[in-house]
């Protein structure tokens, strides 16, 4: 993995292609290539470099008009961050040029048997054994000799072929790494990203898995593996380019925290019934009378999403009155959960293509149970493989770092508590009062960012150079915790970590000293004294405190003078506005640090490999 981008045409620039490639930056990368047929003389070339798109760039020649391209940025799995080991990747003649997302797992008991045909290898990855397959199997069609190498393999896959043989064709195809063909004027663009073609169209077909397409200057074909006809279904892409702009912020990341107060209203915009207590979640009426029957709902989500779910947990069982359980993706589909038709098993996932996530919605449907999805890429695989779900509505995200999206996640969730709690016993006045009071958050979050963001800098700065830090928090905050950890995690490169705060006796106190802070999240709600006695637990072994508290809190600065304040809100919204400071900090602290705080290193947005 990660980024793809392909082109088959008229005359286009390859600069065309580098410029669509620096779109899928984001998603993180440690190297770039491209190979592309020159329109002027028809042959091949291959560029690829170690590091940054800008690397690839400066190695190409200026204003070369090609017929077709194949660009990618690699995240390393298999073999380091090389130019050997970047893509595209081709055969021993040199006419067969592969880009591809995925794992291959088999890859290596296919290199022995590819060398035992007399094939030589010339890099570390899993990736070469396709092209070095789709050598060994070509036999004038470069489709079947694409369909026959897919066979051979174990694993997941978005891959773009181009071929010195075919110059005026281009074949992609997908397994469980996702994939998008893009219908332009003058041709066609492929990309693992909708941010990929978004400058030159906005019309795009979903590669299922199991489908390749065959491409040419003027048409598209969509085949499965053994040939059998699909229709292409067009779809319209909401987002705009300018959205994936940094619009004059130093980073996205900043940019897109300072967006949350917009990004919630798009995702609460049209489902609040005050007057009813309700919400209104269109993408759930064809489950809603089966929804009304569940006994018990399983949570699955990766990374930032997880934490995500654990505050979703937290509502759904004290509102909404349903038993909730809450898996790490990677590590549902091998627990055997049980699940049965009374289970509704809730996946989350900012892309829609995190690929232990998809995995868990696979298992849980063959299953029996109901699967939902809270997925913000309209057109996603998961999206489109639920039985129903919601959209967050948040727009592009395009730091590494979930920010806007994980926020819109909390949003969706407390929409879901009060749309299955009033389909329980919660009552009117109680749905009333969540709805009224979530329709303020935009306002609140607007509050934080204008009033504490120069003062959470400054406390930024002032831990900028720590070694480790410790975030505690209760009950909704806790997940809150967890995630402020993450965030400095990602973003500075600091060892941190999330605890509950009665766990602070049970082995972590051991830590606290002169030099470990701890990132207290303790606004005033029903654990909030409890927070306190953890808070001094703390101020007696002489560890550094910042506190985040609600606004008027003034008895806290007997406990610290670092304090964080955010505006009063119900108890179950808490995390929407604690997100932002948790956010600001871990941000500022990576400015501090002089680090890439869009781009975290080893990081991809998109995790579609187990």
């Amino acid at each position: 993995m990660c980024g793809i981008i392909g082109y088959m045409g008229k005359r286009r620039d390859v600069a065309e292609g580098v410029e669509a490639l620096k779109q899928l930056e984001y998603r993180g990368y440690d190297s770039a290539g491209c190979s592309y047929i020159d329109a002027s003389t028809g042959e091949i070339a291959r560029f690829r470099e170690a590091g940054r798109v800008a690397s690839l760039e400066a190695k190409l020649p200026e204003k070369v008009l090609a017929t077709s391209f194949i660009f990618h940025t690699r995240w390393a799995t298999h073999g380091s961050p090389t130019k050997a080991n970047a893509h595209p990747h081709t055969d021993c003649k040199e006419e067969f040029y592969v880009a591809h997302n995925g794992i291959i797992e088999n890859y290596a008991e296919l290199t022995v048997w590819l060398k035992k045909h007399g094939h030589r290898f010339s890099s570390q990855t899993d990736t070469e054994v396709l092209p070095h397959l789709i050598e060994h199997f070509y036999k004038g069609d470069l489709l079947e000799a694409v369909q026959k190498a897919l066979r051979k393999v174990v694993g997941t896959y978005g891959i773009v072929v181009l071929s010195s043989r075919h110059t005026d064709e281009l074949v992609a195809a997908r397994l469980g790494s996702p994939l998008l063909v893009g219908v332009a004027k003058d041709g066609y663009f492929v990309a693992s990203d909708p941010a990929g073609v978004l400058a030159h169209t906005k019309r795009v077909v979903y590669l299922n898995d199991g489908e390749l397409a065959r491409i040419t200057p003027t048409q598209m074909r969509i085949v499965t593996m053994d040939n059998k006809k699909k229709r292409a279904k067009i779809e319209k892409l909401e987002w705009e380019l300018e959205q994936a702009q940094k619009e004059g912020y130093a980073h996205f990341m900043l940019k897109e925290i300072m967006e949350q107060p917009r990004s919630i209203e798009n995702t609460i915009r049209g489902r609040l019934l005050t007057k009813e207590g309700n919400v209104r979640l269109g993408g759930l009426d064809p489950v809603s009378d089966r929804l009304r029957g569940i006994e018990h709902i399983h949570i699955v989500a990766c990374g930032t999403a997880a934490y995500a779910a654990l505050v979703g947990a937290y509502m759904l069982e004290e509102y909404a009155g349903i038993p909730t359980q809450v898996s790490i993706g990677s590590e549902f589909r091998y627990k055997k959960p049980l699940l049965n038709e009374k289970t509704a098993v809730l996946v989350i996932s900012q892309s829609g293509e995190t690929a232990d996530t998809l995995a868990a919605v696979r298992e849980a449907k063959n299953k029996g149970a109901l699967t939902l999805g809270i997925v913000n890429v309209v057109g996603s695989t998961i999206a489109r493989e639920v039985d129903a779900g919601i959209y967050n509505h948040a727009g592009p995200e395009i730091g590494v770092a979930s920010t806007k999206a994980f926020t819109s996640q909390l949003a969706v969730l407390v929409l879901l508590t009060v749309f299955l709690g009033r389909q329980r016993g919660m009552s009117l006045t109680t749905g009333a009062g969540i709805v009224k009071e979530l329709a303020r958050i935009p306002a609140l979050m607007e509050k934080i960012l204008d009033g504490e963001r120069p003062h959470i800098e400054k406390l930024a700065k002032k831990y900028a150079n720590v070694s480790s830090m410790m975030f505690l928090g209760r009950k909704y905050n806790f997940p809150m915790a967890l995630e402020g950890a993450l965030k400095l995690k990602e973003i500075s490169y600091i060892h941190a970590e999330g605890y509950p705060g009665g766990e602070l006796k049970h082995g972590p106190i051991a830590l606290i000293d002169e030099n470990l802070p701890t990132f207290a999240i303790m606004p005033k709600d029903s654990v909030y004294e409890k927070m306190v006695s953890n808070s001094q637990e703390i101020k007696a072994r002489k560890g550094p405190l910042v506190l985040l508290t609600t606004a008027g809190n003034a008895s806290i600065a007997s406990v610290s003078k670092e304090v964080i304040v955010i505006p009063k809100t119900l108890e179950l919204l808490t995390p929407l506005l604690v997100a932002l400071p948790l956010q600001l900090f871990a941000y500022y602290v990576g400015v501090a640090r002089g680090l890439d705080v869009d781009k975290p290193r080893n990081l991809a947005k998109s995790v579609t490999v187990e």
